[in-house]
């Protein structure tokens, strides 16, 4: 390390340090847990309304949801190359904006069938349509918001702390 940037860590008290895998698992399984928590209590509520045994439908769906999370950053690295190749011109922000709203729209799908499969079942598809329809229109705007909210401020210092 050079002797100025050694001296001006020194002066600012930070030090060069190597974040841990484990603290960088544990962080992304964090925000992963709470945004998935928070969508699929949107969508088991859009489902079957606040009942005695919401906390358990809810916790059952957030688990069923969390086994598509894997399939989802499969998407996502896709979608990214696609749209980094096809829109080379455009902000990296703008670059993000366009991917997170395609993976909003593609996860808020998927993880809302797998509510909908969780609280109704598929024995009556027209009531699964209803409670994915329901879910999924339900949970959108927040994933939207999540989304924006991701790609402006979120993802750059999570990608900061991977580096790091």
């Amino acid at each position: 390390m050079p002797l100025e940037l050694l001296n001006q860590n020194e002066q600012t008290g930070l030090t060069a340090t190597k974040t841990l895998l484990s603290h960088k698992v544990f962080v992304i399984l964090c925000l992963l847990g709470f945004f998935t928590g928070t969508l699929t209590a949107i969508m088991t509520y859009m489902n079957l309304g606040y009942t005695e045994h919401f906390l358990m439908d809810w916790f059952s769906s957030f688990l069923s949801s969390l086994l598509v999370i894997p399939i989802g950053f499969l998407v996502m690295a896709v979608i990214t190359k696609l749209i980094n190749q096809k829109y080379p011109l455009l902000s990296e922000l703008q670059r993000n904006l366009i991917t997170g709203t395609i993976m909003a729209v593609i996860m808020e799908a998927v993880m809302s069938c797998s509510t909908a499969i969780n609280n109704i079942g598929l024995a009556d598809l027209g009531n699964f349509y209803q409670g994915w329809l329901a879910g999924y229109l339900g949970s959108l705007p927040v994933g939207l918001a999540i989304m924006v909210i991701m790609s402006l401020t979120i993802k750059p210092k999570i990608e900061a702390f991977i580096r790091s």
